[in-house]
């Protein structure tokens, strides 16, 4: 997902070495020596990731289904939309959202359209997630894996609206899938 313009040209660094400084299950970090497009040398910390997909249900009288779940590195449970990594490399992005939306809800969809696709941590990441919306939803059993534990909740479009503007929604993913979801729904032409 390369966006060089030609007159960007003179901002990109080079890959002079690197380093893989942590292989773990999830997270691969490495440590590059770039030449700066002034030709000095800096060091660029990064993390690889295997990317993600992210998917909002919408049922029929506009509320979403939301999962609350503890996330360690901030400490505190947070209200999202369902999302899990990409488990293959090579994975459809669709395929991954379906099966989050599944495991973590219960739910399958009858219709699933993409709403966007976004670089979460571009300065240390090369993390992409997928976004996608669905409906024409299909209730059945929850299934998280054996390390999640997940509360499934329905929230209004208009109050997830009002939890984004407030704070009380605070991961990326899920304000922008609702940010565009209530566009698409509330703005229709």
């Amino acid at each position: 997902m390369s966006m060089i313009d030609q007159d960007d040209k003179n901002l990109v660094e080079k890959k002079i070495s690197s380093e893989k400084v942590f292989d773990g299950v999830l997270l691969h970090v490495s440590k590059d020596e770039v030449e700066l497009p002034n030709g000095h040398k800096a060091i660029r910390e990064w993390i690889k990731h295997p990317g993600a997909s992210a998917i909002i249900p919408l049922l029929p009288d506009n509320q979403i289904i939301l999962v609350r779940q503890f996330r360690y590195p901030v400490g505190q449970v947070t209200l999202e939309v369902p999302a899990g990594k990409l488990d293959i490399e090579g994975e459809d992005p669709i395929i991954c959202a379906e099966r989050e939306l599944s495991e973590e809800t219960g739910y399958t969809a009858g219709k699933i359209w993409k709403l966007t696709t976004i670089a979460t941590t571009v300065g240390f990441s090369d993390e992409y997630i997928h976004l996608y919306a669905a409906t024409d939803l299909t209730k059945g059993a929850q299934h998280p894996d054996d390390d999640e534990f997940i509360n499934v909740v329905k929230v209004p479009l208009t109050a997830a609206l009002q939890m984004v503007e407030t704070g009380k929604i605070i991961d990326a993913k899920s304000i922008i899938s609702i940010l565009l979801l209530a566009k698409q729904i509330f703005h229709k032409k």
